[in-house]
């Protein structure tokens, strides 16, 4: 929904099932008007879709589905504006782990996919808004072997960007590629991804390259990377890496680093780690997902890749200890019980900044993970789950 001088508000789709186009569709069409009709009755609202590589594949090849697509959205008074093009295959009902980041920006599979995401936005989505598509952080950290992996990651987004800019030229449509900085990933902390963007992606020797694909001068070939190349913040993600919130905005306004799309999001916070709290814990542990564990002990901070990984060191290394873990949980809870707290301070923060400072046009709710919840923490169903979300963000920034 357009929320005036605070931009697009929605939810992501990804909390529905939507691994095949026949799942997204079903998804779209039960879910979403009944959202719309509980936040949004008199007005458009804005749709977050996610498109699968499949779903992607679907599209490209139909016309008739797209403009299914098209006439959906027209007739229920929704309009596109971003997609979630992260997830490249399953999501949903069964393990996931490792494999949401594959295949990697490395891969031209990871850029074919994306191409095709682009130009379905470019023709289902309204003029009034600039489409972007959350992809990403490149890679897992940990697959990244050295500098030639870091460069097929640049010239694969290089590829992307053009692309990108012949959409442009052809229709007059600015789709954005939105990279999605997440825990134990290749773009990470904030600081690394400033370096990514500053050191890699605008380099000069990547600058001359886009120049030559294009035949166009370095200095527009580096405007079309900054207009067409940003990021998502999750502001979940940076509150896991216990990140000063307002100083890592502040740090990517700094350094030119567009945000296209500011994603609301909380997670699991744990400020003194207990025998307790270990044992409560289990039931978020054996999750479908990965549940990065981001430590601070003395002042040092430990990366854990799953709960069990912390789990271990607890018992090993006994101290006292903080952990955030990736764990996406309602963003209007501060508590989730006797035990466990939430990082949604860090979104009160997110918003504070954006309110003075527009850092986005576009803002997303992503709690993703409504069918692995703890019963306890599931309110109502999914449509009354989802409104008090966007009910609650739309109150922080003083929106009625």
């Amino acid at each position: 929904m357009d929320l005036g001088k605070y931009g697009h508000l929605t939810y992501s789709t990804l909390v529905h099932p939507g691994d095949t186009w026949e799942e997204m569709w079903h998804s779209l069409t039960t879910y979403v008007p009944q959202v719309k009709a509980r936040v949004s009755p008199n007005k458009p609202y804005g749709v977050s879709l996610r498109i699968s590589a499949s779903s992607a594949e679907t599209l490209t090849n139909s016309p008739e589905e797209r403009k299914k697509l098209s006439a959906f959205l027209d007739d229920n008074d929704m309009y596109l504006y971003t997609v979630n093009a992260f997830p490249y295959g399953p999501f949903k009902n069964q393990i996931v782990k490792l494999e949401v980041y594959e295949p990697d920006w490395a891969t031209e599979r990871r850029t074919r996919y994306t191409m095709q995401v682009a130009d379905i936005l470019a023709e289902v989505c309204p003029d009034f808004v600039n489409p972007s598509i959350q992809s990403p952080p490149l890679g897992f950290k940990g697959n990244v072997t050295g500098p030639d992996y870091v460069e097929a990651f640049a010239a694969n987004v290089r590829h992307l960007a053009a692309h990108l800019h012949r959409i442009r030229e052809r229709t007059g449509r600015t789709v954005t590629l939105a990279l999605e900085p997440e825990p134990c990933c290749f773009l990470e902390t904030t600081a690394e991804t400033v370096d990514f963007f500053v050191n890699v992606l605008r380099s000069d020797k990547s600058i001359a390259a886009l120049a030559r694909d294009l035949e166009t001068t370095p200095n527009e070939a580096r405007a079309i990377l900054q207009r067409h190349i940003g990021t998502v913040y999750d502001i979940c993600h940076q509150a896991v890496e216990f990140e000063n919130i307002t100083e890592s905005l502040q740090s990517l306004a700094d350094n030119d680093i567009p945000v296209f799309k500011l994603q609301e999001a909380a997670a699991v916070r744990i400020p003194d780690v207990t025998q307790a709290s270990v044992d409560a814990l289990q039931e978020y542990a054996d999750s479908v997902y990965l549940t990065q564990t981001i430590q601070m002990k003395d002042g040092v901070i430990t990366r854990f890749l799953n709960l069990e990984d912390a789990f271990a060191d607890f018992h090993a290394n006994p101290g006292k200890r903080e952990w955030r873990i990736h764990f996406h949980v309602p963003v209007f809870l501060e508590e989730l019980g006797e035990h466990f707290k939430t990082t949604r301070f860090a979104i009160e923060e997110a918003l504070a900044f954006h309110k003075k400072h527009m850092k986005s046009t576009q803002l997303e709710i992503e709690t993703y993970t409504w069918d692995v919840l703890p019963d306890h923490l599931k309110t109502g169903d999914i449509v009354d789950y989802v409104t008090m979300e966007l009910e609650w963000v739309k109150g922080q920034l003083g929106v009625v």
